[in-house]
């Protein structure tokens, strides 16, 4: 898991869902003093909205490929995420 003062903005997709995970672990195992299960959810919380701001990025820019009707590739569109 990365350190406590890593700041979430600055962690890619793959580190932040990886320490999400670490941190969903932890608390499931239930052998974590109180405090420190509070601390780490509030950080698991900022982990989850990260992940969620960079798969909202990753979508607008996912282009939709148009075909006309016999199916030939006609162009790309700006996918529609709402």
């Amino acid at each position: 898991m990365a350190d406590a003062a890593t700041d979430v903005k600055k962690l890619t997709f793959e580190h932040a869902i990886e320490e999400l995970e670490s941190i969903v672990k932890r608390l499931e195992d239930g052998k974590v003093p109180l405090e420190e299960s509070v601390a780490i959810y509030e950080r698991g919380e900022a982990l989850k909205r990260r992940c969620e701001e960079l798969l909202r990025t990753a979508e607008a820019r996912v282009d939709k490929i148009t075909t006309d009707s016999s199916g030939a590739v006609t162009g790309t569109t700006p996918l529609d995420v709402e």
